[in-house]
């Protein structure tokens, strides 16, 4: 592993399209780089170049270009350079190679991997409320899909979790039938938004319902919460329904 101090940036220039034995040229470098344990390589792609053809290449929304300049450059030891330097040169084939000597002022550290201890099973049980407000997917307020709002308006109201439901077949309040049919898209059918949280929140939340949905019908219900978990327990989770924020 490299360590503060000199040490030698090489810089290889490719075009993106050269190939060795039907490989791409920089994957072909990046691999033996990688299995001679240099300590880091990175690939970078110009947008725009000429090289010894003096060609022009550069990228274009309406064609991409194949013969673009790339640059393959790492650090290493001037030992490990003067070891490899001949295999990269008959690697590049056409392209340049630089070799320039620098100062390493901080070594890259790898991290250390955590030891993966087993989770432990996690069964939490408590009191809460469900919400379900059933509106139709047509219905907007100010300028976006009314269920969306309402899910911004629950995120920001610190509501534990809400998922919405898209109905595929139901009637309303005008005993209109609304279908979800297989090759036509339709934009009237029912959605469900179902919200679980305390029953404070909750309750504190139905005056923005009221001035959100203007034809709907919002039901409250208890439910006894009972939460299954790998995960460990969030210690400034409110004791009263556990597990809640994650649903």
């Amino acid at each position: 592993m490299l360590s503060a101090g000199k040490a030698v940036k090489v810089s290889i220039y490719l075009s993106e399209g050269s190939k060795r034995h039907g490989v791409p040229t920089y994957s072909s470098i990046l691999d033996f780089l990688f299995y001679r344990g240099v300590s880091g390589a990175t690939v970078l792609k110009g947008i725009a170049g000429f090289g010894a053809d003096h060609h022009m290449h550069s990228a274009s929304v309406v064609e991409i270009s194949d013969h673009l300049p790339l640059k393959i450059e790492f650090i290493e030891s001037r030992e490990k350079v003067n070891e490899i330097l001949g295999k990269l040169e008959e690697l590049a084939g056409s392209g340049m190679i630089e070799v320039q000597e620098t100062t390493l002022a901080k070594a890259a550290q790898a991290s250390k991997p955590k030891k993966a201890t087993p989770p432990a099973h996690l069964k939490m049980e408590g009191k809460a409320k469900m919400m379900r407000i059933y509106i139709g997917e047509a219905d907007r307020w100010k300028d976006k899909p009314l269920y969306n709002a309402l899910v911004e308006s629950m995120r920001a109201n610190d509501i534990a979790g809400v998922t919405v439901y898209r109905g595929i077949l139901g009637y309303g309040a005008h005993r209109r039938m609304h279908k979800d049919k297989a090759l036509h898209l339709s934009h009237d059918c029912s959605i469900m938004l179902s919200a679980v949280d305390t029953e404070e929140k909750l309750r504190s939340f139905l005056p923005l319902v009221d001035q959100m949905v203007e034809e709907g019908l919002v039901v409250l219900s208890d439910v006894d919460i009972i939460k299954y978990s790998y995960r460990a327990l969030d210690v400034d989770q409110p004791e009263s329904v556990p597990g809640i924020a994650s649903v």
